[in-house]
């Protein structure tokens, strides 16, 4: 006779719960998963459906009720866990989002603002522009598929545990995030220069030629000149994209590896080698 004890019981809602935490902390805080555009019910579907081909692989879990406030901490923990990987992907189209600002006003699009339903809050023209760019990008490389991969990985590199991580991991995400202000005004800097170098002859024109309205003649020819320059950059901007989905992806593989170490063993933290999916990215 099959007998099913509270504890088989527990063992197993600990067993989906746990994997499934991470993997829709992810899910929501990634920008292609998590986009607002995407159903909710698509997103709970596909967390659940790889929350039940990882779990069998797991290592194994603790030994804690999932129902008990040690359990409560540890979904805690992997909530956290699986948004700041998420985070790691976000501050690559945060980067190119910013791009996009430091272009529309320095062109003087600043005013053509839409509602971005993915922040919540006003975006420009250029940069909802460059922010599809990248999006399509991302999947043109199949770097969605690369970062399920280093999401399943992560359950073994730090596997689901009732010790708190290495605090450490969470300094090492706030400098990540500086990449948003250093590579936004790396990709802007053609348009920025192109337009300062429009503005100095501008500027030079109307000296010689005082009877000219600047204010007329200046805002049709800095638009058009950095439309021009957007169109000249497109075509080069594919591998610094793919090089900055690179970094985001080894860094969410790396997050995991530097979260497992203890504050007496921590050690200052490598880059991995890249895998064969992350090398096939660069083919």
């Amino acid at each position: 006779m099959l007998t099913v004890s509270s504890a088989d019981i527990n063992m197993w809602i600990a067993g989906l719960l746990w994997p499934l935490t991470r993997i829709l902390a992810l899910i929501a805080a990634s920008p292609l998963f998590g986009n607002s555009a995407v159903p909710a019910s698509v997103k709970i579907s596909l967390g659940v459906m790889l929350a039940a081909i990882v779990a069998p692989a797991v290592p194994a879990w603790p030994a804690t009720d999932p129902m008990s406030w040690a359990g409560l901490l540890i979904v805690m923990q992997e909530m956290l866990i699986g948004l700041a990987m998420g985070f790691s992907i976000r501050v690559i189209f945060a980067a190119v989002e910013m791009a996009g600002e430091i272009s529309s006003s320095t062109m003087g699009l600043g005013f053509a603002s839409f509602f971005d339903p993915n922040t919540q809050g006003r975006s420009s023209a250029i940069s909802q522009f460059l922010s599809l760019l990248a999006t399509m990008a991302f999947l043109a490389v199949n770097a969605h598929l690369v970062l399920l991969s280093a999401l399943v990985e992560s359950f073994s590199t730090l596997p689901v545990s009732a010790l708190p991580v290495y605090g450490g991991g969470f300094k090492q995400l706030a400098d990540w995030g500086g990449k948003i202000f250093s590579v936004g005004v790396q990709l802007s800097l053609p348009i920025v220069a192109a337009l300062l170098i429009t503005n100095v002859a501008l500027g030079i024109l109307t000296r010689a030629a005082p009877q000219l309205n600047l204010f007329g003649i200046g805002f049709p020819i800095t638009l058009g000149v950095g439309l021009l320059v957007i169109a000249m950059t497109l075509p080069y901007l594919g591998m610094p994209m793919q090089n900055l989905f690179l970094d985001g992806i080894e860094r969410v593989r790396l997050m995991p590896r530097t979260w497992s170490q203890r504050p007496e063993v921590a050690k200052p933290a490598k880059l991995p080698v890249r895998p064969p999916e992350l090398q096939r990215l660069t083919e």
